[in-house]
């Protein structure tokens, strides 16, 4: 069986051993691909040397720009413009644009949600002029993200980052054509609800992610994560499906792969 990492911060310096030996023992474990959003401008640059620098046979990474909605403090709208120009000149490296969304928790502690909806009102507008997908960060914020996807209807749609809520949230999203990032939520016994949704929802819907080098799985917070917990992420999901888990792992591949389109 073969795994993808479809949410992996690769270029992040907190991950627990360096990038040619992680990626490695990725490669060891059957993680054959990790995909890397971006946060900011000052990460570009960054996660788009990744290819270049780590990529196996065994094990490819693939990059996505965008601006995340905890990093706007100091960004303005000529940084928008740099994210549209950026893409378009490394439109060939990119499989998505992302990660963008609305964090209504960051939203409160920093009054920028109108910011925060503006950045991510663009990203959306830019995926669907380049024909990509999206990666979507929400938090307590599907009321203010549904309205603009419904809206737009990316036609590439995207991945709904670490998916957690109601199978009817779930539903809305899935009726929009995106997956839901699957990954360390599932694995704590409080996330009933979540829980509940993905044990209902369409296997066609899912994707796996770790996050990593954040949320770490349940029975290892306080340390930096890893993409080598995708395979517990795995072993939880297959815990709580009712299909086996050879045929979990097949379809979460063919989901990527229909998603991507990677090569």
């Amino acid at each position: 069986m073969k795994y993808t990492d479809s949410h992996c911060h690769l270029d992040f310096d907190e991950l627990p051993t360096n990038a040619v030996n992680l990626i490695q023992q990725c490669a060891d474990a059957d993680i054959h691909q990790i995909i890397v959003p971006s946060i900011a401008p000052n990460n570009w640059q960054k996660v788009l040397s990744l290819p270049e620098k780590h990529n196996r046979d065994n094990c490819k990474i693939y990059c996505c720009l965008g601006i995340h909605p905890w990093f706007l403090n100091d960004l303005n709208s000529a940084h928008l413009t740099a994210l549209s120009s950026t893409v378009a000149t490394n439109r060939n490296k990119l499989i998505a644009i992302g990660e963008a969304g609305i964090d209504i928790v960051i939203a409160k502690q920093q009054d920028n949600l109108t910011k925060q909806t503006l950045f991510f009102q663009h990203q959306v507008e830019l995926a669907k002029e380049v024909y990509l997908p999206i990666i979507v960060h929400h938090r307590r914020s599907h009321q203010y993200i549904l309205p603009i996807l419904n809206k737009e209807k990316p036609e590439r749609s995207g991945i709904i980052h670490a998916f957690s809520g109601s199978y009817q949230q779930a539903k809305h999203y899935v009726d929009l054509g995106f997956k839901l990032g699957i990954g360390g939520t599932i694995t704590y016994p409080r996330a009933e609800k979540t829980i509940k949704a993905v044990k209902k929802l369409p296997l066609e819907s899912l994707v796996l992610e770790t996050d990593a080098p954040a949320m770490p799985l349940h029975g290892f917070q306080g340390e930096a994560n890893s993409p080598l917990q995708l395979l517990n992420v795995f072993k939880a999901l297959v815990a709580i499906r009712e299909e086996s888990a050879e045929t979990i792992a097949t379809q979460l591949e063919h989901n990527i792969q229909s998603l991507f389109r990677l090569s």
